[in-house]
């Protein structure tokens, strides 16, 4: 790989679970500023503590972006207030819009239709990430999976708004090469942030790898920490597989999944970055 070519990691995003004050404090102090910060959408989280968040996010100069999970909204009228909470107390332009892996409780049955009904534009949304899968869906099949992120697509940049893949997390640099070319080829230009773990125990990986579906790149996890079973260990592999295949794999870059080592992985983003600077 030559050193011109690292630019993946110049730019990143970073995932966490209702972080505390100082958390946010001590990632804003970490990291470049308008770095994109996506909170979670947890079901016992209130809205007074997820607007809260936001708005001390967007005031310590990061990029709030909020999770919306369509079939956990409760009516059209919920989402509607949500937003404009949002937007007015945190000035919140971007979400992510996701399906939620649960029966719906209200009008929206999936991603679409927020898309689609959600007024996102009315409310002030300028740009909103969409979930892709390096390694597919276990319960929704391939076929069915790319059309859909077709409609979200289209439906999208039918009312004006912009559009950014953002990933599951996979631990196998090929699997993810492989499925971005595909990607490519397919006519899909939108930028893509690709879903890694952040620097975590290989143990810890593991689990989150059962839980949260991507076991079919534990191989390439294990290939790759084999040697660091003490310590933790990062996502260096994907981000220089990145790199090398840059003009195959378009606009990319690295989107941090936490899992409780927030702060650690602010700084980890930050290092990659400054070393992709530095080569440059």
């Amino acid at each position: 790989m030559k050193a011109a070519s690292a630019t993946v990691a110049r730019r990143f995003s970073i995932e966490t679970t209702r972080p505390k004050p100082a958390e946010i404090d001590a990632v804003a102090a970490a990291v470049p500023k308008g770095t994109e910060f996506y909170i979670t959408a947890v079901p016992t989280q209130t809205e007074d503590e997820l607007v809260a968040a936001a708005a001390h996010a967007r005031s310590k100069g990061l990029e709030p972006v909020v999770h919306v999970a369509a079939r956990r909204l409760p009516s059209v009228a919920m989402l509607q207030e949500r937003l404009a909470r949002l937007h007015a107390e945190a000035d919140v332009r971007r979400l992510l819009v996701i399906g939620g892996d649960i029966d719906p409780v209200g009008p929206f049955a999936d991603a679409l239709a927020v898309i689609q009904k959600g007024k996102l534009r009315d409310a002030g949304i300028e740009k909103i990430g969409i979930a892709a899968y390096p390694e597919g869906h276990p319960a929704i099949p391939a076929d069915r999976l790319a059309a859909s992120l077709d409609e979200k697509i289209a439906a999208a940049v039918a009312q004006g708004l912009e559009v950014r893949l953002v990933s599951q997390f996979s631990f196998s640099p090929d699997d993810i090469v492989a499925w971005l070319k595909k990607l490519r080829a397919t006519g899909i230009t939108q930028p893509v942030s690709v879903g890694m773990v952040g620097p975590t125990s290989v143990p810890a990986l593991l689990r989150f790898a059962k839980r949260c579906g991507v076991g079919t790149s534990l191989k390439g996890l294990m290939s790759g920490a084999a040697s660091a079973l003490i310590g933790n260990v990062g996502p260096d592999r994907i981000i220089e597989a990145l790199n090398a295949e840059q003009a195959t794999v378009g606009d990319v870059q690295p989107h941090y999944f936490t899992f409780g080592n927030l702060v650690a992985t602010a700084e980890y983003g930050s290092a990659m970055a400054g070393k992709e600077i530095a080569a440059a």
